[in-house]
């Protein structure tokens, strides 16, 4: 059981006038540190429950499923590192099974793990209009970071309405 989260959570909102590499950058450490405050508290069963009627997700698998595509879009597209596909044979474009053995504890430092490989590779890059080096990709980085916000964010309005569900914790 999680009480709290491993590491406490410090969301801290993007700069408004910054350049545009801090602002993209900023939102979305942002929306990757509500992911966490989201799934903070919760005990692995109600993470691995499917608090919402007719959908299989649950909370675990949302994480699950963003810390793959923190590895898909910048370790292995973008940076183009020698790195295991995050899914597997049967799901090889990702999707949000849990196997067995996880716990919510392991998923969250394994998200927290992949996003920090993934600042460090944006931080890396030379600019916003740096190309992807992933074998057959030609998308830049600007394109990855406003990717990955879109994606971070639609998947917070999922934690949201899931941890409602659970115990009634809204809002952040």
């Amino acid at each position: 059981m999680i009480d709290e989260p491993l590491v406490p959570v410090v969301r801290t909102r993007p700069p408004e006038d910054g350049t545009e590499r801090q602002t993209l950058t900023g939102m979305l450490d942002f929306l990757r540190a509500t992911v966490l405050l989201k799934v903070a508290g919760l005990t692995d069963e109600q993470a691995f429950s499917r608090p919402v009627p007719a959908s299989a997700l649950t909370p675990a698998g949302l994480v699950k499923h963003l810390t793959g595509v923190e590895r898909f879009w910048f370790g292995i597209d973008f940076a183009g590192l020698d790195l295991p596909w995050p899914w597997s044979a049967e799901q090889p474009h990702g999707g949000f099974p849990l196997a067995p053995d996880d716990t919510l504890a392991d998923i969250v430092a394994a998200y927290e793990t992949e996003c920090a490989r993934s600042r460090t590779v944006a931080e890396g890059a030379a600019d916003l209009d740096e190309r992807a080096h992933g074998e057959g990709n030609s998308f830049t980085l600007r394109y990855a970071l406003t990717h990955m916000i879109e994606e971070t964010a639609r998947h917070c309005g999922h934690l949201d309405l899931m941890r409602e569900s659970i115990d009634g914790q809204a809002g952040q």
